[in-house]
């Protein structure tokens, strides 16, 4: 079957049966150009649905640079044979894909694959198995394990979880969801019947019932499977996608433990300023000035997203030498500059960590201070987390279609159980890039209760917008291999692992922390009762007391780059493509 892609035609081979080693056949649409070949190939496998319009459109671009292109069905799902496993089952079927592609008389034994978050671990978990066709993977947004996703320091990352769950049919039942209150959706207790009314989900029970990492969750990781990689990539994300945590992750994992020392010294890294969905690779064609709602990032912002895998394509598969080898393999936007810099590793080693200090009255109107020197004799504050009524989820990493990115908090700090400290005015730009983390001195009236933390940037207008978050639950502060209660009115030390950013505090902006006890429905509520998590039905409130004084000096420690010669990034501009 013959048909026309733009100006130039293809071969549409749909459905195709691709046999997997147990006799299950997975369908796969060939899209093959009609002129040369063999070809090298290029390989998505989803779950969600291979006709997506994102996908099409870069198929299009891959197939007029000539590739040939398959985009299958993960077992179990739409055209697909078999029982989908969630995440287990793509080990063998991804290999078995491999080289079933690889094998074919249109590829010239040359595979690489693309696809984003689930569609990106399609590719890293099969790639520990090395076929030999596997030359060149492209994760967007991927994991290293649903343990760091699903659960995060053993918090449920509960609107993710929820949202995953509800595709345990054979295709996404959107429907289902939709016809549900979400308010109440997310608010329904016990969690761990919260989708008893949609059907039976076995893999959001795990969720639940597996709060430490244990085999339920390493049966599929990438922790222990680097060295078994031979194969490089290019992993992509966003400073506020939902899995930039676990991508840098695997990023790292990749680059210093891969079995090959191609793949280690080849693999690379680019983040941008996106979401997991508000990205050039978003299901909406992304704003061609880098305009989120409350903030714009310029047209720089908007990379091409087909370029970007087809010049990498091109060095892999077709053995093209386009200077990308040649470059660092670290490519970060700088928020705030606005600008790409090349950079050598992650975290940068030339960062160097600056505390700053909690001070005065967080819960006044006009907040309390942070400070660079450590406090002295000072006033704890208080505050009361009533999970009848949390803090909701509004920017950074929380994924959803319209919510997530850079969002201006102001309505949310001037709630009774937000506390908020703000540095001085800054005379000079202050970069930081890098992972970023609060240590907060704590009391509660409640058995366990979490801690979260929110990094700001206040801007000259008064707009506070958000980079990154995180949240700490007061029974994993040891560890969520060592779950313990607290003594109700005892003070303890609480890590908050604030994820990671990159962002140009400039001249006449301020740095803000946000402290509080929720962050819903990105995390579950903690009902501050010590009971199992995810079978609680009854919450209390807490009293919550925050220290910061020369014993107890709560602090967010940032790594503040040194100001030094700016780097120009190389590389092709879209347009700029040789045939």
């Amino acid at each position: 079957m013959t048909q026309t892609f733009g100006r130039k035609p293809f071969r549409l081979m749909i459905d195709q049966a691709v046999p997997m080693r147990d006799g299950v056949r997975l369908s796969a649409d060939l899209y093959l150009p009609t002129q040369g070949g063999p070809f090298p190939a290029l390989l998505l496998r989803t779950i969600y649905d291979n006709q997506e319009p994102r996908y099409l459109a870069w198929t299009r671009r891959f197939v007029q640079a000539g590739y040939a292109v398959v985009l299958q069905d993960c077992r179990g799902r739409h055209d697909s044979e078999g029982a989908w496993d969630p995440y287990l089952c793509e080990l063998e079927d991804g290999f078995d894909t491999h080289e079933w592609v690889g094998r074919q008389p249109w590829c010239d034994g040359n595979v690489g694959t693309f696809g984003l978050s689930y569609p990106g671990f399609t590719q890293t978990l099969p790639a520990t198995l090395r076929s030999k066709y596997l030359k060149a993977l492209v994760p967007i947004a991927s994991q290293q394990d649903n343990y760091g996703h699903h659960r995060v320091d053993g918090v449920i990352h509960h609107a993710v979880s929820l949202f995953f769950a509800n595709m345990m049919g054979r295709t996404m039942q959107r429907n289902a969801l939709e016809q549900l209150d979400q308010n109440q959706f997310y608010r329904k207790l016990p969690l761990i019947s919260a989708l008893d009314d949609i059907g039976d989900n076995p893999y959001y029970r795990g969720v639940i019932e597996h709060e430490r990492y244990d085999e339920w969750w390493s049966r599929y990781s990438l922790r222990n499977r680097y060295a078994q990689v031979e194969c490089p990539a290019l992993f992509i994300t966003g400073w506020f996608d939902s899995l930039l945590h676990e991508t840098l992750q695997v990023f790292n994992g990749w680059r210093s433990r891969a079995r090959a020392e191609h793949a280690r010294r080849l693999t690379k890294l680019i983040v941008g300023p996106w979401s997991h969905q508000t990205a050039p690779w978003g299901r909406e064609p992304f704003d061609p000035q880098g305009r989120f709602e409350e903030l714009t990032f310029g047209p720089q912002a908007a990379e091409d997203a087909a370029e970007m895998h087809l010049r990498w394509y091109d060095a892999r598969l077709k053995g093209k030498d386009d200077g990308i080898d040649s470059e660092p393999p670290v490519r970060l936007f700088i928020m705030g500059a606005n600008e790409w810099r090349f950079e050598n590793e992650w975290p940068l080693q030339r960062a160097a960590q600056a505390s700053f200090y909690l001070a005065g009255n967080g819960s006044s109107p006009q907040g309390g201070r942070l400070m660079t020197e450590p406090p002295g004799d000072e006033n704890p504050d208080t505050f009361t987390y009533d999970p009848a009524h949390p803090v909701p989820s509004w920017g950074a990493q929380y994924q959803t279609l319209d919510l997530s990115g850079p969002r201006e908090r102001s309505h949310l700090q001037e709630r009774a159980d937000v506390l908020i400290y703000t540095s001085e005015v800054l005379t000079r730009d202050v970069e930081v890039t890098g992972p970023v983390s609060a240590t907060i001195y704590a009391a509660s009236s409640a058995p366990d209760t979490d801690f979260t933390a929110a990094l700001v940037d206040l801007h000259p207008d008064g707009r506070s917008i958000i980079l990154c978050e995180g949240i700490r639950r007061a029974r994993f502060r040891k560890g969520t291999d060592r779950p313990e209660l607290m003594q109700p009115g005892s003070w303890y030390q609480f890590h908050v692992d604030m994820w990671d950013t990159s962002n140009l505090f400039k001249a006449g902006h301020r740095i803000r922390l946000e402290i509080s006890s929720s962050n819903f429905p990105r995390y579950d509520r903690n009902l501050n009762t010590g009971g199992p998590i995810g079978y609680e039905t009854i919450w209390q409130v807490a009293e919550q007391t925050i220290y910061h004084d020369e014993v107890r000096p709560s602090r967010i420690d940032l790594p503040v780059i040194p100001p030094t010669p700016r780097q120009t990034p190389r590389y092709t501009p879209a347009g700029a493509r040789s045939e």
